[in-house]
């Protein structure tokens, strides 16, 4: 006696049917923009990941439709597109909001609060990672290092920060995104929907006015570096040993206070190196034996 699968618990189903076709005014308006995209690049498969963000920009997240369309204005196989789109995080692959709110978690940002932070936000909008609140408004998720570890910890609305924030801080932000106030970021321009962001990363030009001169540029703390690098910096400040033992300290050496901007620690002790002590200049390493 055979057992029929249905009886086995077994479902063969039915194979995907093809994705379904933009409407003939929207995929007209795409072929011109991808068309743009295409001439930037001597290999016309190097467009692939500036299409997957105009796809995005069209719907809200890459769609079958949107990965069939870049395959067939690239002469690509739909494997080859969605083995890109599904290896790169910002490219959604479900219906998101309007505002992509990504808590950074990795280790300075978790340590400093960003944990804390992600926890509260799930409670307080009610959705867990990757999900988006019922208004449509808000994807939540865990972002990794944003590298903006000296405002840690960080949030980022739709790619743009939001430094030094607290649980309290983040709670107000997504309820002001969700009511519709306006929201300044602490750095760059201010913020679009995701869609805009999404053409923007495609390589449009932000078209809002202002938008590019409101950017700015790294805060401060990101700044003490390249100062160093340039020998601008003032002179270092002198750092005693952590167990209090003796030391020896130049006489009439000017002390450097730090500004609450520089975020100095122990770890900031002078370093004898070609840019702050001329008379080391860095050289190649000497192989061993010489």
């Amino acid at each position: 006696m055979t057992t029929s699968s249905s009886e086995q618990g077994v479902s063969l189903g039915m194979p995907q049917l093809p994705a379904p076709a933009y409407p003939d005014d929207v995929r007209e308006r795409l072929e011109r923009d991808a068309r743009e995209i295409i001439a930037r690049y001597p290999d016309s498969r190097s467009a692939l990941l500036p299409l997957l963000h105009l796809v995005q920009s069209e719907e809200g997240h890459v769609t079958r439709t949107g990965m069939q369309f870049c395959a067939d204005v690239l002469e690509l196989t739909t494997a080859e597109v969605t083995a890109v789109a599904t290896f790169y995080t910002m490219y959604r692959r479900k219906p998101s909001g309007d505002y992509q709110v990504g808590v950074c978690t990795n280790t300075l940002c978790a340590v400093m609060g960003g944990d804390a932070i992600f926890e509260e936000l799930q409670e307080h909008l009610g959705v867990g990672n990757g999900e988006t609140t019922g208004d449509g408004k808000v994807t939540l998720e865990h972002i990794e290092c944003n590298a903006a570890c000296d405002f840690a910890p960080v949030v980022m609305v739709n790619w743009e920060f939001f430094d030094n924030q607290t649980p309290a801080s983040a709670k107000r932000l997504v309820d002001d995104l969700r009511a519709g106030r306006d929201v300044e970021p602490t750095r760059g321009a201010r913020l679009c929907t995701f869609k805009e962001t999404a053409r923007i990363l495609a390589g449009f030009p932000d078209e809002r006015p202002g938008a590019v001169e409101e950017s700015g540029s790294a805060g401060p703390a990101s700044l003490v570096g390249l100062r160093l690098a340039k020998g601008e910096a003032a002179p270092a400040r002198v750092v005693h040993p952590r167990d209090g033992g003796p030391h020896d300290e130049p006489q009439n050496r000017e002390v450097h206070e730090p500004s609450p901007t520089e975020h100095l620690s122990s770890h900031d002790a002078p370093q004898d190196t070609s840019a702050s002590d001329p008379a080391h200049p860095a050289g190649p390493a000497a192989e061993e034996g010489e």
